[in-house]
């Protein structure tokens, strides 16, 4: 599972400012701890994966059970991403991810002692509720405190995390497979929940948003003398009070029918959604998360005991890393929809091949090259850009509510594929199992080309022209009453698309 915001792209007060030198190393120092949350999304995440060959075998579980283990843990992030953005609202960024943090901690406590199926499973909800409130929440607080010049290597910095979290996962399983220790495995998870909870509650500050918004100009200013001067803080201070009243006279110019989740349906929006959710969709019925939760079963399905079977997921853990620092570092260059149609061409024929190695009993290191190409062709587009792709689709006014939907679908279709493979395998077989993941990247391949626009380089009007000519329509206007309100939305918007941008986007 590669990592999400509710608001990705959220923007601060000190976007439009460049901090000193020493003001942006501190930024960087409060990025990675608050990251550190990302990491626990990873970990959590991937650390079932090895834990489960033990825990089988002690509670004597049945592939639904073990499908449940797993994916129990989904609905809690579900849940957890929900309420996420209320409970944030109310008691402000630092407290929610230090509360997360404690949450992570107890869920790993309860794994820890569990001495019957449910009370495993009990842990695992706990578990997740934290992982979607740190995915919702991570990334905006990361947002907020970041300046425009480095705010895209800070995002970035949650999703590298996030497959750091996973490759260290696949570590710790690997350091207590001979013992078959499947509690230390989830135990270590206890010192980077109470790391993130530390040193949010006393090293990170406030979100200088949520201060804003509160009207608690003077800690706000306290906060930002600590990365700036005097002068430059009243400027910022200034700079997000005029950004306030463009928004309120935008959230004038709605209708009665365009606020909340009801503008999700309206024309002006529809597209954007239908595009979000459908990638949301695609990005987990493409199979990859039933490599990232159930690798070493599927491995130890090719013949290898259960400790090699960890030790190879350990090099899909890498080369997901790896992979995904390639993407970030290309995707500015490449583009969104390159990277996309690359990576769904490449997951598709993979694990096709993959399938096949199962259905003809081709050779089990042949069944693993094909895994690792996967996961390859994964993490180097699909997983990365989708998130990006969610937070530059939607017009200014439906960010939140859009981004928000988007990612409560991704987790529903994790939780659906999650619980179902391993019934779906035992039914149907493996091999055929994936050949039906291969179709899903088929049709996924075929929506972007069709209707997938290059969002790199654009604005947001010039990425809703170019959304709205792949489904044949006119666009619409953002705000009925005049443009006004619509330009006073795009404080977050990139620079201007050139003339080369708009033929290459019209093919």
């Amino acid at each position: 599972m590669q990592g999400f915001s509710r608001e990705p792209g959220t923007t601060g007060p000190i976007t439009a400012i460049t901090l000193p030198k020493q003001g942006e190393r501190r930024v960087w120092g409060w990025a990675i701890i608050i990251a550190v949350g990302g990491f626990l999304f990873g970990f959590d995440t991937g650390v079932v994966s090895g834990a489960l060959l033990y825990i089988a075998k002690d509670f004597h579980l049945s592939n639904s059970e073990k499908s449940s283990v797993v994916s129990v843990l989904l609905i809690g992030a579900m849940i957890g991403a929900l309420v996420a953005g209320r409970i944030s609202d109310t008691l402000g960024r630092k407290k929610t991810v230090t509360l997360f943090g404690l949450v992570f901690a107890v869920g790993t406590l309860i794994a820890v002692v569990s001495q019957n199926y449910g009370t495993l499973i009990v842990a695992r909800f706990v578990l997740g509720l934290a992982v979607g409130g740190a995915s919702a929440q991570v990334p905006v607080y990361l947002g907020e405190i970041s300046p425009a010049n480095i705010r895209g290597r800070i995002l970035s910095l949650n999703q590298l995390l996030i497959t750091v979290g996973i490759l260290c996962s696949y570590l710790i399983d690997l350091a207590f497979s001979h013992s078959g220790n499947w509690r230390a495995m989830f135990a270590f998870g206890a010192i980077p929940a109470l790391v993130l909870s530390l040193g949010v509650w006393f090293v990170v500050p406030e979100s200088p948003t949520w201060l804003f918004g509160r009207g608690r100009i003077e800690q706000l200013r306290q906060g930002l003398l600590k990365v700036t001067d005097g002068e430059q803080a009243d400027e910022i201070i200034e700079v997000y009070r005029q950004r306030t009243e463009q928004a309120a006279r935008q959230e004038a110019a709605r209708g009665a029918n365009e606020k909340g989740w009801r503008i999700l349906l309206t024309p002006a929006v529809r597209p954007a959604m239908i595009v979000g959710v459908t990638m949301a969709a695609l990005q987990q019925f493409g199979g990859i998360n039933t490599i990232i939760y159930y690798a070493p079963t599927i491995i130890e399905q090719t013949g290898r005991s259960a400790s090699n079977s960890i030790i190879y997921s350990v090099y899909i853990g890498i080369i997901n890393f790896v992979m995904t620092v390639v993407a970030i570092n290309t995707i500015d260059r490449l583009g969104r929809r390159q990277l996309l149609l690359i990576s769904l061409a490449g997951m598709a024929g993979f694990v096709a091949l993959l399938g096949f190695s199962f259905i003809w009993n081709w050779n089990s290191n042949l069944t693993l090259l094909f895994m690792v190409a996967y996961i390859a062709a994964f993490a180097g587009g699909l997983g990365p850009v989708f998130w990006v792709l969610v937070g530059e689709i939607f017009p200014t006014r439906a960010k939140a509510d859009g981004s928000s939907a988007a990612t409560t679908v991704n987790w529903l279709s994790n939780f659906i594929v999650s619980q179902s493979f391993l019934t779906v395998a035992n039914g149907i077989g493996q091999g055929q199992t994936f050949l039906i993941f291969a179709g899903v990247c088929v049709v996924g391949l075929m929506f972007v080309g069709r209707y997938v626009p290059e969002t790199k380089n654009r604005d947001t009007g010039e990425v809703q022209t170019a959304l709205f000519r792949r489904f044949g329509m006119k666009p619409v206007p953002e705000a009925r009453a005049s443009t006004s309100a619509y330009d006073a939305g795009r404080a977050d918007a990139g620079p201007a698309v050139n003339p080369a941008d708009r033929r290459r986007d019209r093919r």
